[in-house]
């Protein structure tokens, strides 16, 4: 009896693991997007203060990270309305998902957060990585200053730095 209790709780610890990492990031019913001091600069964060991403392949017309791509840089989704934010997160929208997802962007650009990053961490930026055959860079998103050497890689091609000014 002992054995199957300690099966069924490593299977429904690995079943919740599988789930978390597969999830996307759900804005709040509140501020969608909000600003943080992080490393010295202002980033934009979601309502939970984890840092916002952009790429170098999106645009609000053609989303380029999808599939496995979106399980480590996962969307910051609404599921009605329109997003909320402080003017310094810019012009805020969305753009809709094939599988029926509203996708949040900023300035017309679509935001991630990344599946390492912790409230007040940037671990992404100048992350470079590879997807279905497509090259990706990462930038948070600020609105003032240069994250510090809180940067980190994505993938195996790695890479770090810093973003200055607002990266769209």
């Amino acid at each position: 009896m002992k054995r199957i209790l300690i099966f069924v709780g490593a299977a429904l610890a690995v079943a919740l693991t599988v789930a978390a990492c597969g999830s996307r990031a759900s804005a709040s019913t509140t501020t969608t997007v909000a600003t943080r001091q992080v490393a010295g600069a202002t980033v934009l964060v979601t309502a939970a203060g984890l840092p916002l991403y952009t790429n170098n392949q999106d645009s609000a017309a053609m989303v380029q990270c999808t599939g496995a791509c979106a399980t480590v840089w996962r969307p910051l989704t609404i599921a009605s309305g329109s997003p909320t934010g402080t003017s310094a997160a810019g012009s805020l929208g969305v753009v809709a998902l094939s599988d029926g997802m509203r996708q949040v962007t900023v300035n017309g650009k679509p935001v991630y957060t990344f599946v390492v990053d912790r409230a007040g961490k940037v671990s992404g930026n100048d992350a470079r990585d590879q997807f279905g055959g497509k090259k990706f860079t990462w930038r948070v998103v600020t609105t003032s200053g240069t994250p510090g050497s809180s940067g980190g890689s994505a993938g195996s091609s790695g890479g770090s730095g810093t973003s200055s000014g607002n990266r769209y």
